[in-house]
């Protein structure tokens, strides 16, 4: 048996266990990632960072103009002191952020999903202001990416039974 006719059949062997458990890509033909695209309201922004979520949800579902579900969310963000020299100069900051979402169906306003995600990134302190203004946006915003991304896995993970 050649090289490549090793390696075709361990692939295959080992994506086999696969099948046989009902896997299937979410984003296929006919998949549950297809389903949501369009599907999902996410909740009007009243701040940047919300403004930043929304942006990244929708970048993923699709605007939900005449959506069968509503995405209600509250952001929590909170920093610490992560660095700091002999001189009391804060040199990093962490930023921790937490996501509270709910998902209802539009229709019944029936609840189908309630779930939190957090995570948290961190950015440094120079020694101009401004340069330290950009590096904390920069960081809200990588922090409001990191937060949609795992609402999108919540919500992909979980559509199967309710979508």
């Amino acid at each position: 048996m050649s090289s490549s006719d090793r390696r075709h059949f361990l692939t295959l062997l080992a994506v086999a266990p696969l099948a046989g458990c009902g896997f299937a890509p979410v984003y296929a033909p006919g998949g549950t990632g297809q389903a949501l695209r369009g599907q999902v309201l996410v909740a009007a922004p009243d701040t940047r960072l919300g403004f930043q979520l929304v942006s990244r949800l929708e970048d993923r579902l699709g605007r939900g103009d005449a959506a069968a579900y509503r995405l209600n969310y509250q952001i929590n963000t909170s920093e610490s002191d992560l660095a700091i020299t002999g001189t009391n100069d804060i040199t990093r900051i962490n930023i921790h952020g937490s996501v509270s979402f709910t998902l209802v169906e539009t229709a019944t306003d029936a609840q189908l999903l309630a779930d939190t995600v957090a995570t948290f990134t961190a950015y440094s302190t120079t020694s101009t202001a401004v340069a330290t203004a950009a590096a904390r946006r920069d960081a809200e915003d990588r922090l409001m990416r990191a937060l949609a991304d795992q609402i999108m896995s919540r919500l992909l993970a979980s559509s199967a039974r309710w979508s």
